[in-house]
């Protein structure tokens, strides 16, 4: 009968801790954790302005860090001794770890889960359906387009999805149509298919470095908004990204990749001078979006300087935007957070009177 009530109590404090989310209810000494033990997880996903986090210090005067790190690692012996979560709270301090960090990662977490279960349900729809989606992932470099893809894939059926990331155009292709290489890779029925980085490479990338002529440039501004309509035509589903990150973010991201030996494979010599070129890109860039946002496929615009936002919203757009069946059960949101979501809007002149 004791057991009985005891689970009941502990069902009760998983309802109040609310959402899906599991709650902690464990024993202190063979007495039930208090209920300000317990906390209650938000829906939202906490953030701190455009990705930047300030650094925390303790007590002691020692900035705070991340698990993992030298000095911060959770031992098995210390989690065996955690029984209460204020036990397990206690512990993280102990090890002098930032808990907004890890509590925003773990609802980042949770909500990626359930953005990547709407993702198979669309991919259900889009196989049944018979659609054909070009999802264009474009950005400055290190802005965090790889990691994204990564997030919209990791779970999808690998038979009705591709990932395109072409190198650069051998001889043959250089003689061709700049289009022709991309259209071999255009989605067949009931597929999606991701590019990373797209034929916008002769719109911003080519004429910053070099590789193209400015008549190849401005013959591809005129082309390319032609290409895409009649893609549109004949039912192609065009959406287009562009993760935006500050000039200070990307520095921050190429000495992370230069620390890290699993990541250094991802500099290149375009990498070493995109803080030089700045500039330049920005120019590029801006002439792309006001000569290549249509109707029928609009820039929208990603701000990127928080990765965790970043991917979280960008699912929830494409979730938002597609007419998938079971849409409609959705247990989270996907109506994204216009903070972090836009539409490229050109800027009206300001005339004087």
């Amino acid at each position: 009968m004791a057991a009985a009530q005891s689970s009941g109590k502990g069902k009760n404090r998983k309802d109040r801790a609310g959402g899906g989310v599991t709650a902690a209810v464990a024993q202190n000494n063979g007495r039930p954790a208090d209920e300000e033990d317990l906390e209650t997880i938000p829906t939202a996903v906490p953030r701190q302005g455009d990705g930047y986090h300030p650094a925390k210090t303790s007590g002691s005067g020692v900035a705070a860090g991340l698990i993992g790190e030298t000095g911060r690692t959770l031992t098995e012996d210390d989690l065996r001794r955690i029984n209460t979560p204020r036990g397990l709270i206690q512990l993280i301090k102990s090890k002098n770890v930032d808990l907004e960090e890890v509590r925003k990662t773990l609802l980042y977490e949770q909500e990626l889960r359930q953005l990547q279960v709407e993702l198979v349900r669309l991919q259900r729809w889009v196989q049944a359906d018979g659609q054909r989606i070009a999802i264009l992932v474009e950005g400055r470099d290190a802005a965090g387009k790889g990691g994204t893809i990564r997030r919209f894939t990791e779970h999808l059926n690998p038979r009705a999805m591709r990932v395109v990331a072409l190198p650069k155009p051998t001889d043959d292709e250089r003689g061709q149509w700049y289009f022709q290489r991309y259209i071999r890779q255009l989605p067949n029925k009931g597929e999606i298919v991701f590019f990373d980085r797209s034929w916008y490479n002769r719109a911003v990338v080519e004429p910053v470095m070099g590789f193209c002529s400015k008549k190849e440039h401005q013959r591809f501004l005129q082309q390319v908004t032609e290409f895409e309509h009649m893609l549109y035509e004949d039912g192609v589903t065009i959406i287009k990204f562009w993760f935006s990150i500050s000039k200070e973010e990307q520095a921050s991201r190429f000495e992370a990749r230069r620390q890290n030996p699993l990541k250094q494979w991802k500099l290149s010599p375009v990498d070493e001078k995109a803080q030089e070129l700045w500039d330049s890109y920005t120019r590029f860039k801006e002439e792309m979006f006001s000569k290549t946002h249509t109707t029928f496929s609009p820039w929208i615009i990603v701000k990127a300087n928080d990765k965790q936002a970043a991917r979280l919203e960008s699912l929830r757009y494409v979730l938002n935007l597609l007419p998938y069946k079971g849409k409609d059960e959705a247990q989270i949101r996907l109506t994204p957070d216009p903070n972090v979501i836009t539409r490229f809007h050109r800027k009206m002149a300001e005339l004087d009177f």
